[in-house]
């Protein structure tokens, strides 16, 4: 892979996927620790966790310090966990933002998802265009994750 791919909107979903130079352990590891999630972010609105375990669990809430152009607070609960495979975390908007690992020869494959399927402010989402934000939010996240795990 080249780190070129393409974020893909399909009806409610954004997402794209790369692969680094990790074992799927070593990426969860990251993902699963709010407290890293600014190392990652591609958004740039991520700057730290203000509370949360080391290591998300399956119902866990964690919140985290954000800003887009004022700072403000979030809290999110993961919804998703399949240790080592599959983490997903949404907030009061119900969109989930999900990452899914595959071991590969290399490496990991991982694919980011932006999923607002079950939103019930998805319309509104729209017309401020945070698919199209997202799309390229989650092709920064996965430079940052190539660049902290390396390429195989």
């Amino acid at each position: 892979m080249t780190g070129d791919e393409q974020a893909t909107i399909s009806g409610r979903t954004v997402s794209a996927a790369t692969v680094v130079a990790a074992p799927p352990e070593e990426v969860f590891a990251l993902l699963a620790n709010p407290h890293r999630h600014h190392e990652f972010d591609g958004s740039g609105t991520v700057r730290g966790a203000v509370s949360g375990p080391e290591r998300l669990a399956l119902g866990d809430r964690f919140g985290m310090s954000m800003k887009i152009k004022l700072p403000y607070r979030i809290t999110n609960r993961v919804v998703e966990l399949e240790p080592d495979r599959r983490i997903g975390w949404c907030h009061a908007a119900k969109a989930v933002w999900r990452y899914e690992l595959e071991p590969v020869p290399g490496g990991t494959r991982v694919t980011e998802t932006f999923d607002y399927t079950a939103s019930p402010v998805a319309k509104g989402m729209e017309l401020l265009g945070f698919p199209k934000g997202n799309a390229k939010s989650i092709r920064d996240t996965l430079r940052r994750l190539r660049e902290i795990f390396g390429t195989p």
